[in-house]
């Protein structure tokens, strides 16, 4: 096995990754481009197949199989992909169509159920058999390893905690779930939050940081007034991480893991907002629970990629 390698991808609404790796988590080669949704589903998959060719190994090594994160929800049985609305994709059959051109076994995975694996496998996860892995960024995600497997549901679609309804009469979310995690607490509803209150005539130095324009702000200028010590920035990101930290008073209560990882552009971004969610657990969680560990991811962005390497590796070791 020494002389196999996987192909890992990480499909985003942005950009495309592909690596080539080993069983222990080294990424060989590595390449990126731009995803462009918007040139429709056979332009995209002609982009991730061009991503895997430009990784493949030149001699010496053997690929035998790709390993993709994809926006969901999808089906990781069938491997089709019900609906990614950054993708503007409906019931695509992704596992099918790269490997028919491929010749190669595909596996995919939503992209935090991966993250997770990825985390458990190579990260921050090492070791530990009951885990949860959250993100924040532009959406809320997770995926939840129990007894050292990812749970998926009958469809593949479970732990979608963004998509959690708090409130509803809340704002919709991007899937059309009113109140949800994600709605409130996401980077949009943080910069959503943040812009009401600047609307309303609150002075605060993230109208500067934005160069002025309230329309213009966004999650990384609230953190970057909060960590300035911003009265209304720190107002705000307070109440995200109490909502954010409610939804993982929740998961905590529903799943029992031993440790939860959190990462995302907006996860990573604070350190006082990691503090503030662990404050809401201190409140709100029921006395056992409290206890659990909550860390910073350690794979950053390559979380969801080396997660694709190591749902490959499964299948190489499972055939």
């Amino acid at each position: 096995m020494s002389e196999h390698r996987v192909v890992a991808v990480d499909l985003g609404g942005t950009n495309i990754r592909a690596a080539l790796c080993t069983s222990d988590g080294a990424i060989c080669k590595r390449v990126r481009q731009p995803t462009c949704p918007e040139q429709g589903v056979e332009a995209v998959i002609a982009r991730i197949v061009a991503s895997i060719q430009a990784v493949m190994p030149e001699s010496g090594e053997e690929v035998v199989a790709v390993g993709v994160a994809s926006p969901g929800p999808l089906d990781p049985y069938t491997g089709v992909v019900l609906f990614a609305a950054n993708l503007h994709w409906q019931d695509v059959p992704l596992r099918d169509l790269l490997s028919r051109r491929l010749g190669l076994p595909v596996c995919i995975g939503n992209d935090a159920n991966l993250a997770a694996l990825g985390e458990q496998k190579y990260g921050a996860g090492r070791g530990v058999r009951d885990m949860a892995y959250v993100t924040i960024s532009t959406g809320i995600g997770a995926g939840v390893i129990l007894d050292d497997r990812l749970i998926l549901g009958h469809r593949g679609m479970a732990t979608e905690i963004g998509h959690m309804v708090l409130n509803f009469d809340g704002p919709i979310d991007h899937a059309g779930v009113p109140g949800s995690l994600e709605g409130y607490a996401a980077g949009p509803g943080i910069a959503h939050a943040a812009q009401a209150r600047l609307a309303a005539g609150v002075p605060s130095l993230m109208r500067e940081l934005a160069g002025g324009d309230i329309a213009a702000i966004t999650a990384r200028e609230v953190v970057q007034a909060a960590e300035q010590g911003d009265p209304l920035a720190l107002e705000v990101l307070a109440w995200a991480a109490r909502i954010i930290g409610l939804g993982l008073v929740n998961l905590l209560h529903l799943f029992d893991p031993a440790l939860i990882v959190v990462g995302g552009s907006v996860g990573l971004a604070s350190e006082r907002l990691l503090d503030m969610m662990r404050e809401t657990i201190q409140r709100h969680a029921m006395p056992p629970y409290r206890g659990v560990p909550l860390v910073r991811a350690q794979l950053g962005d390559d979380s969801g990629l080396l997660g694709a390497a190591a749902l490959a590796w499964q299948q190489v070791l499972a055939t």
